[in-house]
């Protein structure tokens, strides 16, 4: 396994474990550790994605020190994963626009952290504007800083300029996970890839659409925005 691929073990193990700190009471000093291993845990994920994976590493070990301190202290509860278990967990490869955050996508990255390492790719401002016939009105970069924070993701990037399924060939995943109203030719998917000698993933789609909320899709936020707040100054106003 190369050294980019343990770091990321690593650093989804010790996102695991926050996860199971989550909504237990801790003391104040207890919290400040914690916060501090969160600390850690984004700058590993920041040196890992410009390519320094011995720098990531070390942020990553030192998160990994902090959590493990507190549990053999008894100051917190939590297990750790083998690191044969994370690794042998399949890719799960999930592509979207992701503009407004809202339940429908918290459900979506949950279902394909529930199957495997979950690796998101984020449409380009250029491509939704094309495709969706507006320009996205969260832009790209700070819609991938939201994507990057959610702790169902292992790893999150921009896509392609020109090509939708050239990130498949980077990140070579086993599963592709789809939402129930996403459009892919899966035909015209597996020859792209099988020409260029990589093996097709499988892929899944969720069959219903999230509906617990009513505002759980990026049209109806922006209809409700605008039937509620019609003209522009009327809404600055109140924001």
């Amino acid at each position: 396994m190369e050294l980019s691929e343990k770091v990321r073990c690593y650093i989804e193990n010790v996102k695991l474990a926050l996860t199971q700190l989550e909504g237990k009471v801790l003391g104040d000093q207890v919290k400040k550790v914690v916060d501090l291993a969160r600390c850690y845990v984004s700058d590993a994920e920041y040196y890992l994605s410009k390519g320094c994976s011995d720098v990531a590493l070390a942020c990553i070990a030192y998160a990994e020190g902090l959590l493990d301190a507190l549990r053999l202290l008894g100051l917190a509860e939590f297990s750790w994963r083998s690191i044969t278990e994370l690794s042998s967990r399949p890719k799960v490869f999930v592509a979207g626009t992701f503009e407004f955050l809202h339940p429908g996508h918290i459900h979506l990255l949950r279902k394909a952290y529930e199957i495997g390492r979950v690796h998101v790719v984020i449409a380009r401002d250029v491509n939704v504007a094309r495709l969706k016939g507006r320009e996205p009105v969260i832009p790209e970069e700070q819609r991938l800083e939201v994507i990057k924070s959610i702790r169902y993701v292992s790893t999150a990037r921009l896509g392609s300029l020109h090509d939708f399924f050239e990130p498949l060939l980077e990140i070579r995943p086993d599963i592709v996970l789809l939402g129930p109203d996403q459009e892919v030719d899966e035909g015209k998917l597996a020859r792209y890839l099988e020409e260029r000698g990589v093996t097709p993933p499988k892929i899944l789609r969720l069959n219903e659409k999230y509906n617990k909320f009513p505002l759980c899709s990026s049209s109806k936020i922006i209809a409700e925005v605008i039937r509620r707040y019609g003209s522009r100054r009327e809404f600055c106003s109140t924001t």
